[in-house]
């Protein structure tokens, strides 16, 4: 039973998809912010109001969003290799992580942002609030608990996106469970690769869960 397992490429492989997903949520966590903020900020109604630049952020974040991962890593191997130097490993991984998740959380930003209570707002531009402290005092503390559920989301596909990049020489749980998994027909290592990952997901969803709860004050 699991004789086909190398515990030490296992655990070499888990810290990789760690690593991967740790750095790229980051990096997605800010960006995803940015891009959300614009795409709220800038519609019809809101504080920068802009047609041009709304559609433009929207352009980008849908086509980055709706394209897939495995296509998206490929697509962006020019650019990875101009980046970061290379074209295998974890951290030839990151750009295109990145990219593709931060995509996603924007849309999960906005939504957020569009909860936040108009007279909330309304009141604290009677009391003379200005634009940056409608921004930082009222939209994202009053709009937190869903950034925070929405960043879990993120998290959660960053580790599912890994396993794909692993398919292509990222590293990871993904590329040891389809490489030595997969190719030599061992089924336990599939199997472990699997479970480990499933724990990962697990333990973000329980700490984003735990989050969101002590800072939604509703």
């Amino acid at each position: 039973m699991l004789e086909n397992v190398d515990w030490g490429n296992m655990l070499e492989a888990t810290w990789e998809t760690l690593y991967m997903s740790g750095i790229a949520i980051v990096f997605t966590f800010f960006l995803g912010i940015i891009l959300g903020l614009i795409l709220f900020l800038s519609s019809k109604g809101q504080l920068w109001e802009n047609n041009t630049v709304n559609i433009v952020t929207t352009g980008f974040v849908n086509i980055f969003r709706s394209v897939p991962f495995i296509i998206l890593i490929i697509l962006l191997i020019p650019f990875t290799n101009v980046v970061m130097g290379t074209m295998l490993g974890p951290n030839a991984a990151l750009p295109a992580l990145v990219i593709g998740s931060a995509a996603f959380y924007a849309r999960l930003v906005e939504i957020g942002l569009r909860e936040v209570d108009k007279g909330v707002v309304e009141a604290a531009r009677s009391m003379g609030a200005n634009q940056r402290q409608i921004i930082f005092k009222v939209f994202i503390p009053e709009s937190l608990p869903a950034l925070v559920s929405g960043v879990t989301v993120t998290a959660i596909l960053l580790v599912s996106y890994t396993a794909m990049a692993g398919v292509i020489g990222a590293g990871g749980l993904g590329d040891l469970a389809f490489r030595d998994g997969f190719q030599r027909n061992s089924t336990d290592v599939t199997i472990v690769a699997t479970i480990i990952i499933s724990v990962i997901v697990f333990i973000i969803q329980g700490i984003g869960d735990v989050v969101t709860r002590k800072i939604d004050k509703r």
